[in-house]
């Protein structure tokens, strides 16, 4: 169930394809091997007002929240978060360039008894996947 939140500034639609970064961080999270495809979501959120550092409206941001449920080694998820953050800081790095933005990322785990889950989406999965 790692569910992957992307919270962003209004102009950063215009800079980048909101789109394509979900999918890169899903791609991204599929390839570190400690996250299951089938439970991996990724969305995107526009914040509708926003006010960042000296209020210049040319301010931008990216902040990305990955939760997760517990169990996974300290050590494979800072491997994760590693390779996450680096997919997501290459994606907009041409932005980046020319821009003023704020990228952030934060691995959070979920306590797996406050946290009930169900789906079917395994049963829909092709059969050959992990």
């Amino acid at each position: 169930m790692p569910h992957i939140i992307v919270d962003y500034s209004p102009n950063m639609e215009e800079r980048v394809d909101i789109a394509a970064l979900c999918d890169g961080l899903r791609r991204a999270a599929i390839e570190t091997g400690i996250l299951p495809m089938a439970g991996i979501r990724v969305r995107a959120i526009r914040a509708t007002h926003v006010s960042i550092a000296d209020g210049d409206p040319q301010h931008g941001y990216v902040d990305i929240s990955l939760r997760l449920r517990a169990g996974r080694s300290d050590e494979a998820k800072r491997a994760a978060t590693d390779h996450i953050f680096a997919a997501a800081e290459a994606f907009l790095a041409p932005a980046m360039a020319i821009h003023s933005v704020a990228l952030s990322f934060e691995m959070r785990d979920i306590d797996p008894d406050l946290s009930p889950k169900t789906g079917t989406i395994r049963d829909h999965l092709p059969k050959e996947l992990p």
